[in-house]
């Protein structure tokens, strides 16, 4: 998800697409709806797209090259929305090297087909009913015959229709892979059974109750898929975590048994909304999307699994919070989680109940605190969730994201803590007194020239916004060492012009940008415009031989690989773009490590072990790939890590302190036994990543 509420990315989270006509405003005479991008011209697609911005210099500062290591160049590249074995699941890896995937695990078998091991991870069906409290795991369950069929996601037809039109609305791909915005349509209608999904011999609605592969005759690798829930207190119920459950294979006791079920229970949240009446496992909009999953066996992701073959992954990543993309961007910033603040650095409540934006079209009362606990008469239907309703010209009501973790008698929070407080190792809720923390997505507290986006009643303002934060960040510690460092936002000049989000090619991604959160960047004009750059900005200094030392690059939402609004080939062309021009200055090449990763797992099931850190997460596994001239062809790590393990290896590289006292940076690195590498004996443990690196002695 991006900017909130949104247009592709809103709709492909929430797959309430009845909603689009109100989430977009027209640009001049152009369109009302991201639909109609495909009918423009390449002329007006190019209209619509705005003037040339001027290319800004690349930062540079002393100490950029007082490294541990011969890297001066850390260009971290984040995707959208897919876990480790969405991807991985049959990769194969080179002789010497071992990897944990659906393959390894005897679970599939290389042409995807179900493997010996397929029973073990069969989904279930649970009961968390009034007057139960939220359940972290759920009793009554049952296995289904089959799977709730996964329904239809993503665009009916291309955003584009040619080329050149796609040429004219982005500049993040090399000339071959424009063509993949022209193609992928689902041309079928969103919430039904995909009827281009087929598995095991079985259609749509008969397959069996476990991971699926998505690629099949009738569902091509390039085709745009249904996006499943990502959101906090689901991803935590869907990991299923109870410590009875536990083994030496699996020390959480996380049995990730429940994503279908969560998905067609509760789906993206409700919006303090009562459960719709009638009410089937297809009013969610989703169904069993969770389970499908990509073969690089048959050919699917194959400029990834180059990367994988030539370079280095590893196979123990995390995202570092159960949920969806803003939380995670946040964490990967600032090695920590956010809170509802005056904006002047003091906790307050937020709004609860309380009607805001009076005076304006966004006039309504908001519920902004998390209630997961379900709702009088309904199997998982949470009292109060979701991404907000209404806003950008219209009543807003619903928007619950915030918990006061610190506090176990609100709702949620008692079953996530006394969970860790099970533990063995018994893990520290880390949250501060009366701290309500940002759990999901809403908007950060500055738009893109530093303006206060809180206190912004424009009609075409999102009430669902934080206020600025005072949290620090990577950039504050980089900044106080003399450390050049960067944030390329694809699209950023666009959208400084464009706050409110009215042109519909205006798809870069404010919630992604962990800086713009942030007092010290955003309202500090020097910081923020020295270190706030677009994509276009990158690719001029890499062309020109120049490069921060550490450079956060973001794609717009058409090239980010989100399901549904997005899809994965883009973002491998994304990627590909900036690694062959990187390669092609040999100076920049000798001299820098690339990692790819994602900001989430989208919601996606994964087999892989979850350790529990804190309350916040680690939720499933992601891809995380490195290139660089100082990896091993086809190395696989298997050092347990997640978001924040990336600020790790900047501050060990350069020799830094951890962000705050507080930071998960400040964890140390794990200690396994070679009888599993995967589990931390040494829990709450994550790496720093040097394991992925063989630099001369």
């Amino acid at each position: 998800m991006r900017r909130m509420p949104s247009t592709r990315k809103y709709l492909a989270c929430t797959a309430i697409t009845a909603m689009v006509a109100n989430l977009l405003t027209p640009v001049a005479a152009i369109a009302a709806s991201t639909s109609s991008l495909s009918s423009m011209s390449a002329s007006d697609i190019a209209a619509a797209a705005g003037e040339n911005f001027p290319i800004k210099p690349m930062p540079s500062d002393p100490g950029d090259g007082n490294t541990r290591t011969p890297i001066k160049h850390v260009i971290v590249i984040i995707g959208e929305n897919r876990s480790f074995d969405h991807v991985f699941a049959t990769y194969q890896p080179k002789p010497g090297n071992t990897v944990w995937n659906l393959l390894s695990e005897g679970i599939v078998n290389a042409d995807g087909t179900p493997g010996p091991n397929y029973k073990s991870v069969y989904q279930s069906m649970a009961e968390d009913q009034d007057p139960s409290p939220y359940l972290l795991s759920p009793g009554g369950k049952s296995v289904p015959e089959t799977l709730p069929p996964p329904l239809v996601g993503g665009p009916t037809n291309p955003y584009f229709s040619t080329v050149a039109a796609a040429e004219a609305a982005e500049n993040g791909l090399p000339p071959d892979y424009y063509q993949f915005l022209t193609t992928g349509g689902t041309g079928q209608t969103s919430g039904t059974p995909d009827q281009r999904i087929t598995y095991d011999g079985q259609p749509v609605t008969s397959l069996p109750p476990g991971p699926f592969q998505l690629s099949s005759k009738t569902m091509p690798y390039d085709a745009y898929t249904a996006s499943p829930v990502h959101r906090f207190y689901q991803m935590w119920q869907q990991l299923d975590c109870n410590v009875d459950n536990a083994s030496a294979q699996n020390a959480s006791g996380c049995l990730a048994d429940l994503f279908s079920w969560v998905e067609i229970t509760v789906g993206a949240g409700t919006n303090g909304a009562p459960q719709p009446t009638p009410f089937t496992e297809q009013t969610t909009g989703e169904g069993s999307a969770a389970l499908g999953f990509y073969n690089v066996s048959t050919g699917d992701v194959p400029y990834f699994k180059s990367l994988a073959d030539q370079y280095a992954m590893s196979d123990n990543f995390h995202q570092s919070v159960d949920g969806g993309t803003g939380a995670n961007h946040i964490m990967l910033g600032h090695g920590d989680a956010i809170w509802f603040s005056d904006g002047n650095g003091h906790p307050q409540v937020p709004p609860d109940n309380v009607e805001v934006a009076v005076g304006t079209k966004n006039q309504g009362v908001v519920a902004e605190i998390e209630n997961p606990n379900p709702a009088q008469g309904t199997n998982n239907w949470y009292i109060e969730d979701g991404y907000g309703a209404g806003s950008y010209g219209s009543a807003s009501s619903g928007g619950g994201s915030y918990s006061n973790c610190s506090d176990p008698s609100q709702p949620g929070v008692s079953a996530i803590v006394a969970y860790l407080g099970s533990l063995p190792h018994n893990p520290n809720p880390n949250c501060q007194q009366s701290h309500f923390y940002l759990l999901n997505n809403y908007n950060p507290g500055y738009f893109g020239d530093g303006s206060n986006a809180f206190t912004d009643l424009n009609n075409d303002n999102t009430v669902f916004t934080i206020p600025p934060s005072s949290v620090p960040t990577i950039g504050d510690t980089l900044l106080a060492s003399n450390i050049s460092w960067a944030y390329f936002g694809d699209e950023w000049n666009r959208y400084v012009q464009d706050p409110y989000d009215l042109n519909p090619l205006d798809e870069y991604c404010n919630i992604c940008n962990p800086f713009q959160y942030e007092t010290a960047v955003m309202a500090n004009a020097s910081v923020r415009t020295a270190h706030m750059l677009d994509t276009a900005d990158l690719y001029a200094g890499i062309a020109n031989g120049q490069l921060p030392a550490v450079s956060f690059v973001k794609p717009s939402g058409f090239v980010d690989g989100h399901p549904a609004s997005s899809k994965l080939d883009l973002f491998e062309g994304f990627v590909k773009k900036i690694v062959d021009a990187v390669q092609a200055q040999p100076s920049l090449w000798a001299s820098t490590a690339i990692f790819i990763t994602f900001d989430e797992g989208g919601g996606y099931w994964d087999s892989g072990y979850v350790q529990p850190l804190d309350f916040f997460g680690d939720g499933t596994r992601i891809p995380l790939l490195v290139v660089s001239p100082f990896t091993q062809a086809g190395y696989i790590s298997h050092a347990y890590g997640d978001h924040v393990s990336i600020l790790k290896f900047i501050e060990r590289n350069w020799s830094l302190h951890p962000v705050t006292a507080r930071s998960r940076d400040n964890l140390p690195n794990p200690k396994s036994t070679t009888a599993n590498p995967y589990i931390p004996v040494n829990s709450p443990a994550i790496d720093d990543l040097f394991d992925l690196f063989k630099f001369p002695s």
